[in-house]
């Protein structure tokens, strides 16, 4: 038996909680991927509509059952369930195919090289559990090796609505990098004339290490390529600019920027590179282990992350981690005493591991210790569920919202704008304009229907959908101010207004 673990867990609600509807939940799986599998079709709590959203929502059934299927834990039940989730999602994403094979982010538009290089990665997987047309993988593969340059980078092509993917001087690398790791995960051969040609574009540009997250992709890639001199010096570099504390380990792209997101994309990578080498040491794993201990503590209560590739990326890292260590043999318990001395116990061993355990918690602040005891893995995971009053209460009627953006980048990733309706009115929605440097004025007209008393105002909430925590969340000022800039928070880059 193991040395028993402890931890303290301390939960605090927001001041501005409604009265009473504080809910805090306890779970315990005996698998890390365990969530992911519960929440097949619901791992974000996020708006879908265009062709890499709906790929999100496709892969990671594929890293899970391959998990699954590896470690010969794949149930008849599990299985119909996500490849009915698969084969929807197959045939959803053909309506963003053009006629040459390419994918655009919204269809019918211009043919986005990453985005195809996306979706014929995930195809390529899908395949050994869905039928896939051979036909169409073709087309597409053809489609981007006609986009590699005659120096061996790929061209960009189509509109990239996430930022990260072109990241000014390192676009082309970047790009480049993730294509040829899909070429490489489709068991594409290294001496390949393609992918031979982009790898020795990538090799000139690992000198330079400034980017974090295209030194991450590119240990990546070249882990796959079999490339271990290269790869080495990838992950030496990595190695001194990580953050390293009680035992977890993580990289972000830089001091000064701390995006949840995209510190989780760039630490999966990192742990793909750890574990996808062809030999691997104990000291490897237990470098992994570090880092998964911090992927899953950044995980939400349905198993995913914070955003789409985040949470593609990480769900692919943990599905290779949990194969890479699964063992069938063990058991443990799980004691959580609450702050009022509330006693919560659970037994997880192999025949239950999968299975979703939840329990309600009485108290809703205050600290919990959480101790697991035996040589089975255990995920334990305390959520919290809340409704929130906005800062500011005030009455009005909303007709227009602006927006400005004051990043540093030339164009903004995708913005979400959500607006909540007030009680007894409906939306006439008008499109999201392209939000630039000039600002953007979003005519919302709401219509009224029924009466209702004491209306509350609607809150709205502002975001990147590729980087969430840069969001504004406010309740609108009064119809008689005239507010161009009423908020702007330094660390969203991003002010809005009403009027």
């Amino acid at each position: 038996m193991n040395q028993p673990l402890t931890e303290e867990v301390e939960v605090q609600l927001p001041q501005n909680v409604v009265d009473g509807s504080a809910r805090i939940s306890l779970s315990v799986l005996g698998d890390i991927l365990g969530r992911a599998l519960n929440n097949l079709d619901g791992l974000l709590q996020m708006p879908y509509g265009c062709g890499e959203q709906n790929m999100a929502l496709l892969s990671p059934n594929i890293y899970i059952l391959e998990y699954l299927r590896n470690t010969k834990q794949l149930t008849p039940a599990i299985l119909d369930k996500a490849t009915k989730f698969l084969t929807s999602g197959y045939q959803r994403q053909l309506n963003y195919k053009n006629a040459d094979g390419a994918y655009s982010t919204f269809g019918q538009g211009l043919g986005n090289t990453w985005l195809t290089a996306f979706v014929l990665r995930s195809f390529g997987k899908a395949q050994s559990f869905i039928y896939v047309d051979p036909a169409t993988m073709e087309q597409s593969k053809t489609w981007l090796e006609r986009q590699q340059g005659k120096h061996g980078c790929f061209r960009t092509l189509g509109k990239l609505l996430n930022n990260r993917m072109k990241g000014g001087v390192t676009d082309e690398v970047t790009l480049t990098a993730y294509i040829t790791a899909s070429m490489l995960e489709l068991n594409m051969s290294v001496s390949d004339p393609v992918v031979d040609h982009s790898l020795s574009c990538l090799k000139n540009s690992t000198s330079d290490m400034s980017n974090t997250y295209a030194t991450a992709l590119l240990a990546y890639t070249f882990t796959l390529a079999g490339d271990m001199e290269t790869r080495a010096r990838l992950l030496q570099h990595l190695d001194t600019i990580s953050f390293q504390e009680g035992g977890l380990l993580h990289w972000s792209q830089s001091s000064s920027e701390t995006s949840p997101s995209l510190e989780v994309e760039i630490s999966s990578y990192v742990l793909l590179a750890s574990l996808s080498a062809s030999s691997r040491s104990t000291s490897d794993l237990g470098y992994a282990s570090r880092i998964v201990r911090w992927l899953v503590r950044q995980q939400n209560a349905y198993g995913g992350f914070s955003s789409t590739q985040d949470t593609v990326v990480a769900l692919q890292a943990l599905a290779l981690y949990s194969t890479r260590v699964f063992s069938r043999g063990g058991a443990s318990t799980v004691t959580v005493r609450s702050p009022s001395g509330e006693r919560c116990l659970f037994h997880v061993n192999q025949n239950n591991k999968l299975l979703y355990q939840e329990r309600a918690l009485q108290d809703t602040e205050g600290k919990y210790s959480v101790e697991v005891k035996g040589s089975a893995c255990a995920s334990v995971q305390v959520s919290e569920y809340t409704s929130l009053l906005p800062v500011l209460w005030r009455k009005m009627l909303v007709n227009h919202v602006f927006l400005r953006y004051h990043g540093k980048e030339l164009t903004t990733n995708m913005i979400i704008v959500d607006l909540k309706m007030l009680s007894g009115f409906s939306p006439d929605p008008d499109s999201l304009g392209r939000v630039s440097c000039c600002g953007v004025v979003l005519p919302h007209r709401i219509d009224f229907e029924l009466p209702v008393q004491n209306l509350k105002p609607a809150v709205v909430k502002i975001y990147d959908y590729y980087q969430p925590s840069k969001m504004l969340f406010s309740p609108p000022p009064s119809s008689e101010e005239h507010l161009g800039n009423l908020f702007s928070f330094t660390q969203t880059n991003l002010s809005y207004g009403y009027r």
